[in-house]
């Protein structure tokens, strides 16, 4: 897939090309070489060295703005200067803070934790199980009149058991994924069934095949044991009608999930055989996505037909039943429309997510120590093009990253009195970002440790930049946006 993005037009690292992801050391006596720019970075402090450049960088750049700093490693003193002076444009003026991130919307009622992955009830189930319990109290009303009122007691039981069933079939692909070390973010249970929300794709169509079939295994292996329980008892008594409705209901359960069109199992059970012909996953997902679409036509219109023409419906409620028959229809119809895709639309997604690289969206950033007044450091980040300060000691260690937020928060007037230090986090290992990651390993990252910044180093230590987690949100809002590519 080609990608969009060009060097010197990159619109989610805030800064114009070459001044994107510049690496840099803060080794006192380390040179910093870069094609364009080559600096000699050293403590502010270092005796007749703050900020000297070489005269390779002067032709480049310019004459060195005055510091105000005697050469003898004195504190630069402050001149007055314009409000524009002290930062390069998008830092720390005329910046918003970055947009609080949205808080994860909840799964419903959590019911436990099974293999470690937690169990919620959406708030939809109530409406499923009370629609069950009226349905299938009509039923006994039908089979065991005598029960009276008590069959509505015993249908929600039914109720209750069906939705075990549900969740031991998505208990099978959650055990599945685990065992391919795959992790599963929580199990739900909704309005029609449930769903394992698996975080990660399978390695491989062999796998991805296995994670799919285990559900439907799994309820047919119930229907089976309900089938067997069903023959020791009598017929037309509770715990037959019971077993009864539980058989059916799981071999139904099993047989709508073989459907062959995403968001069923059928479907990425098709995807898997595509992915494995063809050899590209993103061509299973395009097959299985639209085979899903069909299916969900099929649905629509068949289903209504097909419960008509086979005297499947409530005679006695004449057109009450073909309007029930088809508002069923029409929300399976859109639940698997909806589900083929969002199936789509993720896949072109994660084959996208490549671009989203640590080194390609990393801040140039520019050494200050914690006593530097805010608006000196700006001062240095607007010479170099840098759009980031990281705060080090006296030896050049890397200490903190001057949060953005912060600097924002600072009046221009007040920006001389306001030293760096104070607005910056402090440096964990956490927040140590290789310039490797890229793609879900680099979302997986910041997910897990939140931060608005993050300090990028190369494998072998040098530092590379910062990376501030308002332009990896941008970068993924625009890879969402973007057009497949045309193969």
């Amino acid at each position: 897939m080609k990608s969009d993005a060009r060097e010197g037009d990159s619109e989610c690292g805030g800064t114009a090309g070459r001044l994107v992801g510049v690496p840099m050391s803060y080794d006192p006596k380390a040179p910093h070489r870069h094609p364009d720019t080559y600096h000699r970075w050293q403590h502010p402090g270092a005796r007749g060295t703050a900020g000297r450049r070489t005269v390779r960088d002067r032709q480049q750049r310019g004459p060195v703005a005055d510091t105000g700093g005697n050469g003898d490693g004195d504190a630069p003193r402050e001149r007055p200067r314009r409000p524009d002076e002290h930062a390069p444009k998008g830092f720390g003026q005329d910046v918003r803070p970055p947009a609080k991130r949205p808080r994860e919307r909840g799964g419903g009622i959590l019911m436990g934790r099974l293999f470690g992955v937690p169990v919620y009830v959406a708030p939809s189930w109530f409406l499923v199980a009370a629609l069950i319990t009226w349905v299938f109290g009509g039923q006994l009303d039908r089979v065991l009149p005598d029960l009276g009122v008590g069959r509505y007691l015993i249908a929600l039981f039914f109720a209750v058991a069906f939705y075990a069933s549900v969740l031991v079939h998505e208990l099978a692909h959650t055990v599945a994924a685990l065992r391919f070390g795959l992790p599963v973010r929580r199990i739900q249970l909704q309005f029609f069934g449930g769903v394992s929300e698996i975080e990660k794709e399978s390695e491989t169509p062999g796998r991805e095949f296995v994670l799919a079939f285990v559900g439907p295994l799994l309820s047919l292996v119930l229907g089976g044991v309900f089938y067997l329980a069903l023959l020791g008892v009598e017929a037309r008594t509770v715990p037959g009608v019971l077993l009864a409705g539980l058989m059916i209901s799981n071999l139904i359960v099993a047989a709508f999930n073989l459907l062959p069109g995403l968001p069923l199992d059928g479907g990425r059970m098709l995807r898997a055989v595509v992915w494995k012909l063809s050899g590209r996953p993103m061509t299973g997902t395009v097959a299985a996505a639209w085979t899903g679409r069909a299916l969900a036509v099929t649905v629509l219109i068949g289903l209504p037909l097909a419960t008509h023409a086979g005297g499947l419906g409530d005679q006695d409620s004449g057109g009450l039943g073909s309007l029930t028959d088809a508002l069923l229809a029409a929300i399976l119809a859109a639940i698997i429309w909806t589900g083929a895709g969002n199936s789509l639309r993720m896949a072109r997604l994660r084959a996208r997510l490549p671009e989203l690289s640590a080194r390609a969206l990393t801040r140039r950033a520019v050494p200050v120590t914690a006593e530097t007044p805010l608006s000196e450091g700006l001062r240095r980040a607007n010479e170099s093009g840098a759009r980031a300060l990281v705060v080090v000691d006296g030896q050049g260690a890397p200490t903190g990253v001057v949060r953005e937020a912060g600097i924002v928060s600072v009046p221009d007037h007040r920006r001389p009195w306001v030293t760096t230090g104070s607005l910056s986090q402090d440096l964990t290992d956490d927040l140590r970002v290789s310039a490797e990651l890229a793609g879900e390993d680099l979302l997986d990252h910041l997910r897990a440790v939140p931060a608005t910044e993050y300090l990028v180093v190369e494998e072998t230590g040098e530092i590379y930049g910062v990376l501030s987690t308002a332009d990896v949100e941008r970068a993924f809002v625009a890879a969402m946006g973007k057009q497949p590519a045309r193969h």
